[in-house]
């Protein structure tokens, strides 16, 4: 259920800004209208939370795999502390940028060995000019007894090093070398002492592993005052009246109306309007909130004015889920799976009641296919397994006795009624929502409603081949079709001859969304392509580890792991889709929402 919420103005004195901002922190239940997100004073906020951050991480890298730390409070005052560290911390990158352009250099000086660019300097003022270049061997012998200038072969081999003095080697292949400003020598050096104080500079660091817990504390009141400041800037002042305004949960009003009172602030409360833009506060029932982490992931909410279709979603998801992974051996690892987090965490969480639900579901469909780990030898070595099989949808038909393409055509069956009974459900949810608003665009979905049955029988016809009515289906599908056009814009307060008119012009579109409820219902076919498919990879892998046992049970575990991946995202593209697409498309459902964020502190619950 999508919580109702008000529009709710609080009016104080410009004098009392920043504690009336502060009080409605501690409320804890206003969504404040248009948040500021990076104000003046939260951008400077901003700069030393990042400072923060940088100098954490750096103390948590040098934390080794199996270190305990125990955590201890700071002797020194925690500013200074933090100033020096972030001093440091901009030494060593400056650090590791001088060692990364010194191993470049040595690398280049190496290729002429240790010689003082100082010294040749030195020699040049008395008067020897030296040069030197690389070249190779083939490239020396041709110019070696010329009388134009005069060489010392500093190095042989098919890299030569020449020096020359007072003349300049040209052409020849030669490449004059430049000696910069740092000897070898001089370069190894400076790349030791580096090194040395990069090590001190990480014992440092590595001296208050123990006292994260400060950093963490500090980081955290840095993000309130980052609140605090956009907050602040979102707030209008018009002359000795401040005011601000959000949104806040009907459910908290009474609580809102106390703080006012003891406050001694004025508010308004407003209804939403159409043109206001609420939040998106989601009351799970009961069970059913299992399903948001799977919201959380996809980060999806759906609109103020949207339905909650939680329930409806977990029901096909989990459906979904069990027909794209398919085997009850992969929904056993899943339980397994569930059952070790359960272990570590005390605490089922959320995501670990949907991780149950989802293994169990997948070992039920899989008995009832009788698919265990894509293997034909288990359910026919094993009697009792074959009595939970159901043979019309059967993975296995020669096991069960029955004609494999009757099987299969009894599965894909089966996902065309899972698809006509959702894109049915959501017409079904359109109608009763809209009835007691008076909202005539109803007659629309019961138009989207007949046509949606019809064009099931037209798919079982097209894609398995049953005898269909087609003159039952071509009425009703155009009855359908007429209905939708004629109701499709009507609503309440809009005159039925104008709403008439504009359902007539989108006459075209209308054609199409037709075609497209079809299409729509053929997409559930995924479910069984997906889930076939991922049966013919495990036979697959099952097939070519048992050619060479025991080497080959490697090969089996390996293709079983990657088909275990494979589905889980098959699940996220395809069982994920038909949800998010095909049954929200049909409820009219674009996802626009934005959640409801109270301004409050950290950990705070609503009051």
């Amino acid at each position: 259920m999508i919580e109702v919420m008000k529009k709710v103005t609080v009016f104080s004195l410009s004098e009392r800004k920043d504690a009336t901002i502060d009080e409605l922190r501690e409320l804890g239940t206003m969504h404040i209208e248009s948040m500021v997100l990076k104000s003046e004073g939260a951008l400077e906020e901003e700069k030393k939370k990042g400072e923060l951050e940088a100098v954490l991480d750096e103390i948590e890298e040098l934390k080794g795999k199996k270190e305990k730390v125990v955590q201890k409070p700071l002797d020194s005052p925690f500013e200074q502390i933090q100033d020096a560290l972030y001093r440091l911390l901009n030494e060593k990158k400056a650090l590791c940028d001088e060692i990364g352009r010194l191993n470049l250099e040595k690398d280049r000086l190496i290729q002429i060995g240790s010689i003082d660019p100082k010294s040749v300097e030195e020699l040049k003022k008395d008067g020897f000019d030296l040069h030197f270049y690389l070249m190779g061997e083939k490239d020396y012998s041709k110019i070696r007894d010329s009388e134009d200038f005069t060489s010392i072969v500093l190095r042989s081999g098919k890299q030569m090093v020449i020096m020359t003095v007072n003349s300049v080697i040209k052409g020849s292949g030669a490449i004059e070398f430049n000696l910069g400003n740092m000897s070898l020598d001089e370069v190894s050096k400076r790349l030791d002492l580096n090194s040395l104080r990069l090590s001190e500079i990480d014992s440092t660091f590595r001296f208050y592993l123990p006292h994260t817990d400060a950093w963490r504390k500090e980081i955290a009141e840095r993000e309130e005052k980052i609140k605090f400041e956009n907050a602040r800037s979102t707030a209008y002042e018009d002359g000795d009246v401040l005011y601000i305004t959000g949104y806040i949960p009907e459910k908290f009003m009474d609580g809102f109306r106390s703080w006012a009172k003891e406050s001694a602030v004025a508010y308004l409360i407003d209804d939403i309007k159409d043109e206001d833009n609420p939040p998106t506060l989601v009351k799970y029932p009961g069970f059913v909130r299992i399903i948001k982490p799977v919201f959380d992931i996809l980060g999806v909410v759906p609109g103020y004015r949207e339905y909650d279709i939680s329930t409806y979603f977990l029901l096909f998801f989990s459906l979904f889920f069990a027909m794209i992974v398919g085997d009850a051996g992969y929904g056993l690892i899943f339980l397994i799976i569930a059952v070790l987090m359960n272990i570590k965490s005390k605490k089922a969480s959320d995501l670990n009641v949907l991780l149950y639900v989802l293994s169990g579901t997948t070992i039920v469909w899989g008995a009832l296919t009788g698919t265990y780990f894509g293997s034909e030898a288990i359910l026919r070595n094993v009697p009792f397994l074959q009595k939970l099989v159901i043979p019309a949808i059967t993975n296995f038909p020669e096991v069960m006795g029955v004609d494999a393409d009757w099987a299969q055509n009894m599965l894909m069956k089966f996902c065309f009624i899972i698809g006509a009974a959702q894109l049915s459900l959501a017409c079904v949810l359109n109608i009763i929502h809209k009835v007691p608003k008076k909202d005539l665009s109803w007659v629309a979905d019961l138009g989207w409603l007949i046509d949606i049955v019809l064009l099931y029988f037209l798919v079982l016809y097209l894609v398995i081949g049953e005898n269909a009515p087609f003159r039952l289906i071509a009425s009703g599908v155009a009855l359908g079709f007429v209905l939708v056009c004629c109701f499709g814009s009507q609503g309440p307060g809009i005159p039925f001859v104008k709403g008439l008119l504009s359902s007539l012009g989108g006459f075209f579109t209308t054609f199409l969304n037709t075609v497209s409820a079809f299409s729509n219902i053929m997409s559930y076919i995924r479910l069984f392509a997906v889930g076939m498919a991922s049966l013919a990879i495990a036979q697959s892998f099952n097939d070519m580890g048992a050619g060479f046992m025991p080497l080959g049970l490697l090969v089996i575990l390996l293709g079983h792991a990657l088909n275990l991946v494979m589905g889980l995202l098959s699940v996220v593209v395809h069982g994920v889709r038909l949800n998010l697409l095909e049954f929200s498309g049909q409820l009219g459902m674009e996802w626009s929402g934005y959640e409801y964020e109270p301004f409050r502190k950290a950990g705070k619950l609503n009051k």
